[in-house]
């Protein structure tokens, strides 16, 4: 299948409108809060660690550390893995005291200085998640340097923000992952992981027996579709992670990708090794075409489920992600893209 590019002209258009609606976002009289979400209450609590965290200097100052912090010991930390105590202490100690880890500590606490920008981001996104979901309990919020560890945690009892993985390009220190999936540890890309993060609360597991190339598709489709109702000013790129020229390829070639899961009869394929080869992470998929972005199958899925939520307007949020049949949202969706 031939997968072409956008044209220069497209590609043009889609990299302004993106430019210019990265910039609108940041203006209050272009991206307001729909006036009932701004009701609706939601408070965030955000507790600062990597200071606390930095003023450690022995094994009896990680303890007291603990102690003050017992939900984050025993949920992030997972202090039940280590041996004693002592034993965690020990390892918080050296992490701590580590030069290294503190030049990425001051690297981190600089890109994420405000706390009260942090603060109003996250509670304008818990609003729009308690608009759509009444009883979401906003769990207590706590930034944290991990050592790039772990990005994120989040249950119905705490958050933890791992910033350091988010400092973006300009970090001495990085994670260590391909670089299609490192574009995606940026401070833009930290509310869209929270917020993906959160879906899995209310995305149904899929049963055994929808466990196939569609039932994946619309699963991810769906967290996407979540992810894009709670964060209504985030564009696509951000949302799922790709450049703009990956975006424009894909609009471009929408039917062609279509197409690409029709004519190989993919859809109802259940081996988890073709499912994995479209909606898992790679550089790529060479079997549409090798500028074709890996996990194109959850963007395929994210526009069936739009379509969908078009065409059935009365479907809450809610309800869309408690369905557990993908293939009523195929069938009522009416998916269709037209060649451009």
């Amino acid at each position: 299948m031939y997968y072409k590019s956008a044209p220069p002209r497209a590609r043009f258009a889609i990299w302004l409108s993106t430019l210019l609606l990265l910039a609108g976002c940041k203006k209050a009289n272009t991206c307001e809060i729909n006036p009932e979400v701004a009701k609706i209450e939601a408070p965030v609590q955000v507790e600062r660690l990597e200071q606390s965290f930095f003023a450690i200097k022995n094994e009896a100052e990680a303890q007291q550390f603990l102690a003050r912090n017992p939900l984050l010991a025993n949920q992030f930390l997972q202090r039940r893995q280590y041996p004693s105590d002592a034993a965690l202490a020990a390892t918080l100690t050296r992490l701590a005291t580590n030069p290294g880890l503190q030049k990425l500590g001051r690297e981190t606490l600089a890109e994420f200085s405000s706390t009260d920008t942090l603060q109003m981001e996250l509670k304008q996104l818990m609003q729009h998640v308690r608009y759509y979901f009444p009883d979401f309990r906003v769990p207590p919020v706590k930034t944290f340097v991990s050592g790039l560890s772990q990005d994120l945690f989040v249950n119905d009892s705490l958050m933890v923000l791992s910033l350091d993985f988010f400092v973006g390009p300009k970090a001495s220190y990085r994670p260590n992952v391909p670089g299609y999936i490192l574009r995606r540890y940026t401070p833009a890309h930290l509310l869209p992981t929270v917020a993906q993060a959160i879906s899995s609360k209310y995305n149904q597991p899929l049963p055994a027996n929808q466990q196939t190339m569609l039932g994946e598709m619309i699963q991810l489709g769906k967290s996407l579709y979540f992810t894009e109702k709670v964060l209504p000013c985030t564009p696509d790129s951000v949302l799922i992670g790709y450049t703009a020229e990956e975006l424009a390829g894909l609009e471009f070639n929408e039917s062609k990708v279509w197409a690409h899961f029709i004519e190989k009869k993919l859809l109802y394929n259940n081996s988890p090794f073709t499912i994995q080869k479209y909606v898992s992470e790679r550089p790529n998929v060479p079997e549409i075409a090798k500028t074709a972005p890996g996990r194109i199958g959850a963007w395929v899925g994210w526009q069936i489920v739009r379509k969908y939520m078009d065409n059935h307007p009365n479907v809450t949020l809610a309800k869309l992600m408690a369905m557990k049949d993908p293939q009523v949202i195929l069938n009522e969706s009416r998916y269709r893209p037209k060649r451009k």
